[in-house]
């Protein structure tokens, strides 16, 4: 709001912000989302991976090498001028600028950023002066991570847990993972710091929230397959309940949720897709069968996909009655392989 406004201080950046948190938390994911809601693409921001920069040389991928140097000519900097104006509108001329898992990066990239995050300038192994007056700065770290699931991990089991999580918790974590960070850099790196943002660990409904996100990105993928493969899935309740208990780990976050999903759903779908058994317009409901495995049984065939995702892509369970009814009575087939297909 203040760089919409014109109130952001001159000659700076547009803010300078710290993400910690445990991983598996979505602080990447928040700066993806970010770009995606700003520019419609997640792809709209400069990522610097840090681990790429663990030693002091390698800072000149970033500015290039200085004259004199060998490969002075060859090595082409990241941080342009060019590349952080490539996702610029005519409405918003901002850039968003992310060094994911800042820790793990040597001190020559800490002391470059100082000038960065306080002059808003940086100048190239050419002499070329880069402004990032209108940039976001953002970085992430996994600073506390240890100390932060030990504090989560006071209970044992799920339901446990998630009575553990609470404001007094949240508050510990917060002070964990910023006593972490002010041990690692220098005071005069984190004053330069506008916002430290850390990340709580996720609770029962969160999972249940990003559970119905990562399933409607697996339909989206199925969607985007070129060829005669789109399809239409739809888990039951018992089925999300399933997934959400293989894949709830405080150790891991999110990601420990989507291999759950990769490898019990996607694997199995994709199993189905290459053996000819679900085709373009078939219409898959996954639920549970009686060993405790998940079962996909084709409801529907030959239907049309936007009139399945239109009717049934959010419903829980409910069965393809007007799709069955548009072609007489579907063939009804269930599929008892839940297991991903050997690789040989």
């Amino acid at each position: 709001q203040m760089f919409l406004a014109g109130l952001n201080p001159p000659g700076r950046p547009v803010g300078n912000l710290l993400f910690l948190g445990p991983t598996g938390s979505g602080k990447t994911r928040v700066v993806e989302a970010m770009a995606e809601s700003m520019f419609g693409d997640a792809r709209a921001c400069i990522k610097i991976d840090c681990a790429e920069f663990q030693h002091s040389h390698e800072i000149a991928k970033l500015i290039g090498s200085p004259p004199g140097y060998l490969g002075h000519r060859e090595t082409h900097p990241l941080l342009t001028q060019e590349a952080l104006n490539q996702w610029h509108t005519d409405k918003l001329k901002l850039s968003i600028l992310l060094f994911d898992e800042i820790e793990k990066a040597s001190d020559a990239l800490w002391q470059l950023l100082l000038g960065i995050l306080d002059k808003a300038t940086l100048t190239l192994g050419d002499n070329r002066r880069v402004d990032l007056s209108q940039c976001i700065i953002i970085m992430t770290s996994n600073l506390g991570a240890g100390e932060m699931c030990t504090l989560v991990e006071g209970g044992m089991g799920f339901a446990q847990r998630a009575k553990l999580v609470d404001n007094s918790l949240d508050e510990k974590i917060d002070r964990t993972a910023v006593d972490a960070a002010r041990r690692k850099f220098t005071p005069e790196f984190m004053n330069r710091i506008d916002k430290v943002v850390v990340f709580k660990t996720l609770r029962p409904e969160h999972l249940q929230q990003i559970l119905e996100i990562e399933l409607g990105m697996v339909q989206q993928r199925i969607l985007m397959v070129s060829g005669a493969s789109q399809f239409v899935f739809n888990c039951t309740s018992k089925v999300k309940s399933f997934l959400l208990g293989e894949g709830t780990d405080p150790k891991y976050g999110a990601r420990h949720l989507k291999r759950a999903i990769e490898r019990h759903l996607v694997f199995p779908l994709a199993n189905l897709v290459a053996t000819g058994q679900v085709k373009l317009g078939d219409f898959i409901r996954v639920d549970l069968n009686g060993d405790g495995g998940l079962m996909f049984v084709k409801e529907a065939e030959g239907a049309m996909v936007p009139v399945l995702l239109e009717r049934y892509g959010a419903a829980a369970a409910a069965p393809p009655l007007a799709a069955r009814a548009a072609r007489g009575v579907a063939n009804r087939r269930e599929f008892g392989a839940t297991l991903p297909p050997e690789v040989k």
